[in-house]
């Protein structure tokens, strides 16, 4: 049975990023391709889709088999954007989506090695032809060093009694599997009545960021995004005798929407958002809180209920 995988608000992106006006748009986070063909079904021309993992660009492949004539899907990380478009000679584009985050289908597989629900080895990678490990990446880490990115990427007040923990028992035997990490984690975090989540997930969650690199870059990949979006246009229309201007109009640029999924990676969003937009002129901020999935939606797919969405629009001129 293919896993399943519900692309998250669709609508607001659709809303957001206006593919009915047509055009060239990037997809830097393809997954199930899910966000891509809604694109091409409102109308984008054509989509060009990024993906770490092989996975889940051969099963987009099969999503977007009706579209083949419209849309190329790259093996290639999202922070690769300017290279790859420089590689087939794209200037602008006239949208981008970067779906940050694992997809539920990954989270749900246990030989992918993301999550404790399920006994598995202890991957973590999204891209599992290349690069170490979680276990690997374990195996010589410094007490140190591992509790202070439990902490910075897991917002884990218990980081240094989980790391001493994990290199303790790393001296009995490698930590190879999901379920023996999540048991030391539980272990290692005091019990203090009512827990909302398992011990385990912060730390997790900070394993899988460092494995993957997932903060590494993010700023300097939305400057880049930024810079590819076509301008907007402004028209002064021409002068009368008096110099009064007559048939001014203008039209919006390209549109960029980020979806975040932790607090970390919507921080770096937000500032470099505001950043290229009060400070450069480069972009204007559409969104100035994140959009949230609605209640129906996060009924339907609990997934959601993190998500938020920031988007901006390519101005006329950068000041």
């Amino acid at each position: 049975m293919a896993p399943v995988h519900e692309p998250v608000m669709v609508a607001e992106v659709l809303q957001l990023l206006e593919p009915r006006r047509g055009g060239f748009f990037v997809d830097c986070t393809v997954g199930f391709a899910g966000h891509t063909r809604a694109l091409l079904e409102a109308g984008a021309d054509r989509v060009l889709g990024f993906d770490r993992d092989p996975e889940a660009l051969a099963r987009a492949a099969e999503s977007l088999a009706p579209f083949h004539d419209r849309v190329e899907l790259v093996h290639a990380d999202f922070r690769e954007l300017a290279a790859t478009l420089d590689q087939r000679g794209i200037a602008a584009i006239d949208g981008l989506l970067a779906d940050l985050g694992v997809s539920s289908w990954q989270l749900d597989a246990p030989e992918r090695g993301f999550s404790f629900r399920a006994d598995g080895p202890l991957d973590m990678r999204m891209d599992t032809s290349q690069g170490a490990t979680a276990a690997d990446l374990l195996t010589d880490v410094r007490e140190e060093a591992l509790a202070d990115l439990i902490y910075g990427y897991g917002e884990e007040r218990f980081s240094r009694r989980i790391a001493r923990a994990i290199v303790e028992a790393r001296r009995t035997e490698p930590i190879v599997t999901t379920g023996r990490l999540a048991d030391i984690v539980r272990r290692a975090v005091p019990k203090r009545g009512y827990q909302r989540i398992d011990p385990a997930t912060r730390t997790f969650q900070a394993l899988r960021i460092w494995v993957n690199r997932e903060l590494d870059g993010l700023d300097t990949f939305l400057r880049d995004a930024a810079g590819r979006l076509r301008p907007g246009r402004e028209d002064r229309g021409w002068e009368d005798e008096g110099g009064h201007v007559e048939g001014e109009e203008s039209e919006g640029g390209g549109r960029m929407a980020i979806i975040s999924f932790h607090s970390l990676e919507d921080r770096i969003v937000k500032h470099t958002l505001r950043e290229l937009d009060r400070e450069q002129g480069l972009l204007t901020v559409l969104t100035k809180r994140p959009l949230e999935a609605g209640e129906e939606e996060t009924a339907r797919n609990p997934r959601a209920r993190s998500a938020k969405l920031r988007a901006a629009e390519r101005t006329a001129r950068a000041t």
